[in-house]
C-alpha cells in the first residue's frame, strides 16, 4: 500500500530556530552569537533565575564586547505589564539583541519586547483573537534564547502566551516572526530546577508532543520529533525529577522538550492548551501544572477519534503493548499519562502553587473558562470536536477528580 502524506498534496513550512547549540557548556556561547547580532543586549529574566545563572550570561557578553542591560521582574506567567515595562528598558537604553535567561516566562517577555520593537501597536493587538495566526507583521530584533527548563519549548516556537491581568485571561500570540534566532540548550543550567518544576515543565513538554502527535494538523515532520520527543520524556522524566544532579536524565530531557517544542509549533496544539489556558489565569496555577490536570482527561475525551496515535502514545508510556488492539491501546493512553502524573506527585502542588476555589465559586466561572477555551482558536484543532457543553463537562470533571480537596486525585 502506498504511503500516504498532506506534504504530497500540499505545502507546509516548517520552523526552526536559525542554530541550536546544545550540551554541556554552551551557555559559554551566548557572547559569541550576541556579538554577531549586536553590541547592547537586553538580558531579560526571573530574578531566581537571574541570581543563578546571571553572572554566567553577563561574563560571556562581557567577553564578547557586548554590553548588557537586565531586566529582571518577569512573573512566572508574564504579564502585559512585564513586557511593556522591559521594551520601555530596550529604548532606553537603545539596545539592539535580546537575550533571555530562563523558560517559557522569559522567553515569551523577551519576545513581547521584540513584536513592539519592530511592530507598532500595543502588545494585545497581537492576539491570535484579533490579529490572528502569523498576525506579527515584522520580524523581532535578534533574539537569543538561553534555556533553563525542560520543558516549555518557546525557544524553538512561534508562540507567546501573554497573561492579561486586566480581564483575568491569558491571550496568545502566533507568527514565524517571533521564533528566536538562537536556541542555547545547556542541561548544567536546569540542574538548579527545583523538583516542582522539572514536574510541572516536564508535563508540559509531554502535553506539546501529544498534542502535537494527535492534532488535526499533524504531519510527517512533527510526528517524527513528537514520537522522539515522548520517548525520551517517559524515560527521562521520572529520572530528573527523583534526582535532579542526574545531567544525563537532564540533558536528555532538555533534548526532549526542544523536539516537542519544534512539533508543536510546525503542528499545533489543541484542546488541552484551549482548557489550561483559562484554567491556569483564573486558579494562577503554573502552565505545567495546568496542563497536568487537564491532560489525561482530554486523552479519554479523544482517544476514539485518533485511535492509532494514542496507542501510540499509550505504548510509549508503557500502559500498552502489542497485544493490545489498537482501540484497547488507544484507550489505555489516559492510564499512562495518570501514572505519570501520579509518579510526579503533580497534584500534590496544589497547596503551594495553585488557588483552588470552593466549588460554587468554580462552578461560577466555568462558563466563562469555556467561552475563552472556544475563542482561544486550539479547541478545534482537536481531532475530537468538542461541544460548548462537553468543554463545560471536562471542567467539572477535572474539578471533581482533581483539584477539589478531597478529590481522587488529590486524596
Amino acid at each position: 500500500m502506498t504511503y500516504e502524506t498532506p506534504l504530497s498534496r500540499e505545502t507546509r513550512t516548517v520552523v526552526s530556530p536559525s542554530s541550536v547549540v546544545v550540551g554541556a557548556g554552551a551557555v559559554e556561547q551566548v557572547g559569541e552569537y550576541a556579538a554577531r547580532h549586536g553590541t547592547t543586549a537586553l538580558l531579560v529574566a526571573t530574578e531566581q533565575i537571574f541570581e543563578f545563572h546571571g553572572d554566567k550570561v553577563i561574563d560571556a557578553l562581557d567577553t564578547a564586547g557586548v554590553e548588557s542591560v537586565s531586566y529582571t521582574d518577569v512573573r512566572p506567567d508574564p504579564t502585559v505589564e512585564n513586557i511593556e515595562s522591559a521594551y520601555e528598558l530596550w529604548k532606553r537604553h537603545d539596545c539592539d539583541v535580546l537575550v533571555t535567561l530562563g523558560g517559557g516566562s522569559s522567553i515569551d517577555t523577551g519576545k513581547g519586547v521584540g513584536i513592539l520593537a519592530s511592530n507598532d501597536g500595543e502588545i494585545r493587538d497581537f492576539g491570535v483573537d484579533r490579529a490572528g495566526y502569523e498576525g506579527v507583521p515584522e520580524p523581532t530584533p535578534p533574539l537569543i534564547a538561553v534555556n533553563t527548563t525542560a520543558g516549555t519549548g518557546s525557544e524553538a516556537t512561534r508562540s507567546v502566551v501573554v497573561s492579561d491581568e486586566s480581564t483575568s485571561t491569558k491571550f496568545l500570540i502566533v507568527s514565524e516572526n517571533v521564533v528566536p534566532d538562537i536556541a542555547i540548550e545547556d542541561p548544567e543550567l536546569t540542574v538548579s530546577l527545583p523538583r516542582s518544576h522539572t514536574a510541572f515543565t516536564g508535563i508540559d513538554a509531554l502535553t506539546h508532543a501529544i498534542e502535537a502527535y494527535v492534532s488535526v494538523n499533524a504531519y510527517d515532520i512533527p510526528d517524527s520529533s513528537a514520537e522522539e520527543a515522548m520517548e525520551r520524556i517517559a524515560r527521562s522524566l521520572p529520572v530528573a525529577w527523583a534526582n535532579g544532579d542526574d545531567l544525563d536524565a537532564r540533558a536528555d530531557m532538555l533534548v526532549g522538550q526542544l523536539q516537542a517544542g519544534q512539533a508543536f509549533t510546525n503542528s499545533s496544539v489543541a484542546l488541552v492548551h484551549g482548557l489550561a489556558r483559562p484554567l491556569g489565569a483564573q486558579l494562577h496555577v503554573p502552565h505545567g501544572l495546568a496542563n497536568a490536570l487537564i491532560l489525561p482527561y482530554v486523552a479519554e475525551f479523544s482517544a476514539m477519534a485518533a485511535p492509532e496515535k494514542y496507542a501510540t502514545v499509550a505504548r510509549i508510556l508503557g500502559a500498552a503493548d502489542e497485544s493490545d488492539t489498537t482501540r484497547e491501546a488507544a484507550d489505555k493512553a489516559a492510564e499512562g499519562i495518570l501514572r505519570l502524573c501520579d509518579d510526579l506527585d503533580l497534584t500534590g502542588y496544589l497547596d503551594d502553587f495553585g488557588e483552588v476555589p470552593s466549588r460554587e465559586r468554580y462552578l461560577s466561572v466555568v462558563d466563562e473558562m469555556t467561552q475563552d477555551a472556544i475563542d482561544s482558536g486550539s479547541p478545534a484543532n482537536n481531532p475530537r470536536k468538542p461541544t460548548s457543553d462537553e468543554i463545560r463537562d471536562l471542567y467539572i470533571d477535572i474539578y471533581d477528580d482533581a483539584l477539589a480537596p478531597d478529590s481522587p486525585r488529590r486524596s
